[in-house]
């Protein structure tokens, strides 16, 4: 995988997403570390009375394969990389449990 391409993608998925997710009571928080290959979408402020902190997505790349720790989205953003040229054996849910990866059809790690 070309990282340069593959956090390029990543980062285009995650502001997508931000654009949908302004309000005035929450701020959306992009987090991206090209560094250490983490991108986050942060949902951080109150909303009626209640707390709101949370990571909306959080994705990171290690080892040539891009890890999906967290997808609270409604498409599905393995679906999205899959969409973007990505190919499935490249992706691994790290919010599955590793037993419960190798009966999806990404990368079993």
């Amino acid at each position: 995988m070309e990282s340069l391409n593959i956090q390029e993608i990543v980062q285009k998925i995650i502001k997508a997403h931000a654009i949908n997710l302004k309000d005035d009571q929450t701020e959306v928080q992009l987090i991206f570390d090209n560094e250490r290959n983490h991108y986050l979408i942060m949902v951080v402020g109150w909303y009626d009375q209640r707390r709101e902190y949370e990571s909306l997505i959080h994705i990171d790349i290690k080892d040539n394969k891009i890890w999906i720790q967290s997808d609270g989205t409604e498409i599905g953003v393995a679906k999205e990389l899959v969409e973007a040229g990505i190919p499935r054996q490249d992706i691994v849910l790290g919010y599955k449990s590793p037993f419960k990866r190798q009966f999806t059809e990404y990368a079993h790690l």
